[in-house]
């Protein structure tokens, strides 16, 4: 199938059924995800960060080709359609634009959307597009930063949801109070954003919101496990904390759509990154396998 601003995806070949990866397709029929790689870091640039992160989808790709799921039978887990990588625009909106486009081609498919990239921008065109369709979110997001900045950039992501009526609620997990300022924290609790200690997790906190956006910045973690990132975190999480809360909100029916964001090969390590990037995926794709279970 082609789509529109999409360059076309690459996967290894000769993947063995026992990997996930066998079960990625190249059409929409018989899959219940849609898979969207956001090859853009342009809002990194603005944002003075390391760039690279346009190459983050496919490093992902790399990585999880290679992993194969024991703890469930693969045939519970579901296919997953990858569109490919939307291609940058002339500018940051019409870059957004691209995205939105195409996000709204897998909700039309009724497939559920999955976001790769990319500068953590793009969260912000993929979440108000499935805002568009499902009604407001209430976005948990793990990330060092609050990302709430006026000026465009890999920082402004939830400050606009909240402007355009995407986003009534944000839940922050991992948030590195030296590395915010304090401007940027009046906005957010003057919002509706809630500061939360990973142990403190609990679906109850946003128990009253029917949809919910969750995103993941890549820069949580901790650089001894994450170095491939747009800006690294000196101390972060380690991912085995985020495997439980992640498979959480897989599981969660509420939950309308998922991102993995910010991660850069240009600065990895032995792909380090991207290994992280996609365990955590088929952690949240473990408990998305389990809904209605």
């Amino acid at each position: 199938m082609t789509l529109p601003h999409c360059h076309p995806h690459h996967w290894p070949k000769g993947i063995s059924e026992g990997r996930y990866a066998s079960r990625i397709r190249m059409d929409p029929e018989g899959c219940a995800i849609g898979m969207v790689g956001m090859a853009d870091d342009e809002g990194v640039r603005l944002n003075n960060g390391r760039v690279g992160a346009m190459s983050g989808p496919q490093a992902f790709r790399d990585a999880l080709a290679k992993y194969g799921v024991s703890q469930l039978e693969s045939s519970d887990l579901p296919f997953m359609w990858d569109l490919g990588d939307v291609q940058s625009g002339m500018n940051l909106l019409d870059t957004h634009k691209r995205v939105s486009e195409t996000v709204s081609v897998v909700l039309e498919k009724g497939l559920f959307p999955v976001g790769v990239g990319g500068g953590h921008d793009l969260s912000l065109p993929f979440i108000r597009t499935v805002a568009a369709t499902h009604g407001p979110m209430t976005v948990i997001y793990f990330d060092a930063h609050l990302d709430v900045r006026e000026s465009p950039g890999s920082g402004m992501a939830f400050r606009k949801l909240v402007e355009d009526a995407a986003a009534t609620e944000l839940h922050l997990f991992g948030y590195n109070p030296l590395s915010n300022s304090r401007e940027h924290l009046q906005y957010f609790r003057g919002h509706r954003g809630y500061i939360h200690d990973l142990s403190e997790f609990d679906p109850a906190l946003w128990k009253d919101s029917p949809n919910v956006a969750v995103s993941l910045d890549l820069d949580v973690l901790d650089a001894a496990f994450a170095p491939g990132v747009s800006a690294l975190n000196p101390c972060g999480l380690i991912p085995s904390q985020l495997a439980a809360p992640l498979r959480s909100l897989g599981r969660d029916p509420r939950t309308r759509c998922f991102d993995i964001m910010e991660l850069n090969p240009l600065h990895d390590q032995e792909s380090r990154t991207a290994k992280v990037a996609a365990h955590l995926f088929l952690c949240f794709l473990c408990g998305f396998a389990e809904r209605g279970a």
